[in-house]
């Protein structure tokens, strides 16, 4: 499990970086977001991935693990405005935005430490295929959820499914190479 928190970490650091040079260059700017917007852009990668696999011709250079990235930071930001509420006019700067990131990563990381004890690091046997299934899944639960104006009967939360997220993005990350 050491190897996996020490992946985990090094994947993170790359999505990290990649949004700390995003604010430099947009500011706060997706603090104006609605959480079904930042669903949807979740949801714009998570296909593109799925098609990336599917489809042998590709006809913009970029892999999965730009996308992958995406994900992780999407699902982040959605999370921070799950705690702060959506903002008419950017609000944040890079310091706050940042701490706010590492905040949600912790938390995140926490959770899938725990559920990878439990589950024995079954991840590893998976192919990434899967995993991205495992994340479009999830997207299409939020959007119910959602639709639902947030509640929900017995299942776990929005909050809850978008960290799941992350944590599948990382894992297809450190099976892609990006995690060594």
């Amino acid at each position: 499990m050491q190897d996996t928190s020490k992946q985990y970490d090094a994947v993170i650091k790359k999505c990290r970086s990649l949004f700390i040079n995003k604010m430099s260059d947009y500011g706060s700017a997706w603090r104006i977001l609605r959480l079904p917007s930042l669903t949807d852009q979740i949801f714009i990668k998570a296909q593109r991935i799925r098609s990336l696999q599917e489809n042998a011709v590709r006809k913009v250079d970029e892999g999965e693990v730009s996308e992958f990235i995406g994900i992780i930071n999407y699902c982040i930001m959605a999370l921070i405005q799950l705690e702060k509420g959506v903002v008419e006019q950017p609000d944040i700067e890079t310091e706050e935005a940042t701490a706010l990131y590492d905040e949600k990563i912790a938390v995140t990381k926490a959770l899938m430490m725990n559920k990878n004890h439990d589950y024995g690091e079954a991840w590893r046997d998976m192919r990434v295929s899967s995993l991205t299934d495992l994340i479009l899944q999830k997207l299409l639960r939020v959007k119910q959820i959602e639709d639902n104006a947030g509640k929900t009967i017995v299942s776990e939360g929005i909050d809850a499914n978008y960290q799941d997220m992350i944590n599948y993005a990382v894992f297809a990350m450190i099976h892609l190479g990006e995690g060594e």
